[in-house]
């Protein structure tokens, strides 16, 4: 019998984000996109890399968007996880105090670069407060420290993760939904609506109960965690050592964006933002410190990229 929590691997990518668009909508899209490309060359500069609605810069995240807010450059939504203070290679540990300021930094400038309408979603994990908690999850420590409103609390559950024989083994991550405006902002429940509906054709009064186009995914989201080791590797695993999957992005894109807008992560790493947002034809603009993982995502978008294409080819 298969476990309820038996770990299942993800796949290169979604089918959806390889699927292809129409002749027309990829000239709309290529439009937008060289459009925005322009005005960030002549406001803060050439990307490390762009290509097809992908932009790159290597930098440090201050500094680009510094300059994007003081050109009143606006995104429509950030989707990012940044460093959890927890050792691992790519980041400096810092006091618990040192870690929340400057992370309260970078997201007082990601508001002042959002769309009035736009979204923040900010992916985070677990650190341990010398003291005070083992597994202290940082969306406690991080949650008011900005002028967005927080709409809600999305849990991230997923099969595999590390052991524990003295607590139990960690097995979700948080994501912070904000918005910029309560009275106004994007949310297409439609795009992203569960089909697995127990009981879809039960009526009351005559009428559906059910939304035809499925229900509500609720808070809590059940997506495969993209994992390494020898016989369990996930398809899409790269090298880099903290990397979230593409469905779970995917749905973000989906349901607080429209078609061609700009969808921006400052913390690019492994460069999944940037493949869920061209899959879904937004712009994408990716800021990384480390030259590696620039490299890296490049390599990655563009297998995407072949992917992507090869599977049109098979379709004639």
């Amino acid at each position: 019998m298969t476990s309820l929590f038996e770990h299942k691997p993800t796949t290169v990518a979604p089918i959806e984000l390889l699927n292809n668009f129409s002749d027309l909508d990829n000239r709309e899209f290529l439009d937008e996109y060289n459009k925005t490309l322009e005005i960030l060359k002549n406001k803060i500069g050439e990307p490390y890399y762009a290509n097809s609605g992908y932009i790159l810069y290597h930098a440090d995240n201050d500094d680009i968007l510094k300059k994007l807010s003081d050109n009143y450059f606006k995104v429509d939504l950030t989707v990012t996880s940044p460093p959890y203070n927890i050792g691992k290679e790519y980041e400096k540990n810092m006091d618990t105090e040192d870690y929340i300021a400057w992370c309260k930094t970078w997201i007082d400038l990601i508001y002042h670069v959002t769309n009035d309408n736009g979204s923040f979603w900010l992916n985070v994990g677990y650190l341990t407060i010398k003291g005070k908690g083992k597994a202290v999850p940082i969306s406690y420590l991080l949650w008011d420290k900005t002028d967005f409103y927080l709409m809600q609390e999305i849990v991230w559950k997923y099969g595999a993760g590390v052991t524990a024989k003295k607590f139990f083994a960690p097995r979700n991550e948080k994501f912070l939904f904000y918005i910029k405006n309560q009275k106004d902002y994007i949310f297409n429940l439609d795009a992203v609506r569960d089909k697995n509906v127990k009981y879809p054709n039960q009526k009351k009064n005559g009428k559906l109960r059910c939304n035809p186009l499925g229900k509500n995914p609720t808070d809590v989201w059940d997506f495969p965690k993209v994992t390494s080791g020898k016989n369990r590797s996930s398809k899409e695993r790269t090298s880099h050592p903290a990397q979230y999957p593409l469905s779970v992005i995917d749905r973000v894109i989906k349901v607080s964006s429209h078609k061609y807008n700009i969808v921006l992560d400052p913390f690019s790493g492994s460069g999944t933002t940037g493949i869920a947002s061209h899959g879904n034809h937004r712009i994408y603009i990716g800021i990384e410190i480390n030259k590696d993982y620039c490299d890296l995502s490049i390599e990655r978008f563009e297998n995407y990229l072949n992917e992507k294409a090869e599977k049109s080819n098979t379709l004639f």
